[in-house]
């Protein structure tokens, strides 16, 4: 059995709270090398040519190998392959560790609980991990943390790890041959970037260089996906390269991971994904994508927070690209069990929503009623000042 190494989880019970926080934030900002360029895989043995690589342990899952062989040359090393077995769980990250445990290099190839895993391995191995991203669903890639889920896909916590990736290659041919919905839940995911850092930091009296990075980069999310992540998903049906494909990956890629590596718990998550946590409570939902759910979160937090306005900006681009703005949308009926099941969960005490100033389960059961009046076509939305009483 592997010892565990010391570590830092982020439950918010081990965060100081949100009116004692300060500005210091820990800038991990990139991965120590990063490329995202047609052909970039076939150049991986000259890249890694210095490092003197021995040994890898390479997780990977079907359908991402099979995406991204033909892409590769021959191993610089010798590789032992792993096949992922459905979850990022503390299980099956102790199971890589034992199998990889004489390795020198962990390399993930897949989509972002792949990636998530590989990191974690590694962590646990101190070793280097190069990571190869089949999907554009998330910033898995850049950012130096996993989520952790149970074996039947209820959300645990994530952990922050003490430095980044090594390697990320994106080879943009990979991503545009992916499932069109991996990359609409990749739009939905990244667009959160801007509405959760900016519910944390819209108060602040002053904000350090690095903070103003990270909110650079997560108005970026929000904006060039806006305006051309619709293109971008056209380019993914017609399965043609376009500029604007390129530019969507690399904002759900790149300036997502930016956001929480410049700006640290003040760039990484609030209302949008304690609500996707509540949701994956409700049975049914685990078959819907991270970023789906994300992007339902997102206008629920935006009733918290008493911007209707906002939502009605972003209802056309959600029915446009198929995000769901509603509970029926994501399959979950919007029963009186359900609704206050999310509300439940989603502010339990390790939630990050309560950095947005919400604990009270009944205003999130507010908020979820008032979105799906609006989503039903009645004109009456509960005021949220009633939320707070």
């Amino acid at each position: 059995m592997l010892t565990k190494r010391a570590r830092r989880t982020d439950n918010i019970s081990h965060i100081i709270s949100w009116g004692e926080r300060m500005q210091n934030v820990n800038v991990k900002g990139a991965p120590s090398f990063y490329r995202c360029e047609p052909g970039i895989l076939s150049q991986l043995p000259d890249l890694v040519n210095n490092q003197m690589f021995q040994k890898a342990g390479l997780v990977h899952g079907e359908k991402s190998w099979e995406a991204v062989r033909s892409f590769l040359p021959e191993w610089p090393f010798d590789v032992s392959f792993e096949k992922y077995k459905g979850e990022c769980s503390l299980e099956e990250n102790e199971r890589l560790c034992v199998r990889f445990s004489n390795v020198d290099v962990v390399i993930g190839v897949g989509g972002g609980k792949i990636l998530d895993l590989a990191k974690a391995c590694g962590d646990r191995l101190n070793v280097p991990v190069i990571l190869i991203p089949t999907l554009a669903s998330n910033c898995a890639a850049w950012t130096p943390l996993s989520v952790f889920y149970d074996q039947e896909g209820n959300f645990l916590n994530y952990e922050i790890f003490p430095t980044n990736t090594f390697m990320v290659l994106v080879e943009p041919d990979v991503l545009l041959h992916a499932p069109v919905e991996f990359l609409r839940a990749g739009i939905g995911d990244t667009i959160a970037k801007w509405y959760e850092a900016d519910v944390l930091t819209r108060d602040l009296p002053e904000k350090s260089i690095p903070l103003e990075i990270a909110l650079y980069a997560a108005k970026q999310c929000r904006d060039v996906l806006l305006e051309e992540g619709d293109s971008a998903v056209e380019s993914a049906k017609e399965r043609t390269l376009s500029p604007a494909f390129t530019r969507a990956v690399e904002t759900i890629i790149l300036a997502g991971g930016v956001v929480g590596g410049f700006g640290d718990h003040y760039g990484r998550v609030s209302g949008a994904h304690s609500i996707h946590n509540g949701l994956t409570k409700i049975d049914g939902t685990h078959k819907h994508l991270h970023g789906d759910k994300v992007a339902y979160g997102i206008l629920v937090q935006l009733v918290l927070e008493d911007r209707f306005e906002e939502i009605e900006n972003l209802l056309p681009y959600y029915k446009k690209l198929g995000l769901p703005y509603s509970l029926e949308a994501l399959y979950v009926k919007p029963t009186e069990a359900n609704i206050r099941t999310i509300a439940r969960e989603s502010t339990k005490p390790e939630e990050s929503i309560h950095f947005m100033g919400v604990s009270n389960p009944e205003e999130v059961y507010k908020a979820i009623h008032a979105l799906e009046e609006r989503a039903h076509g009645d004109k009456y939305l509960v005021p949220v000042m009633s939320f707070r009483k």
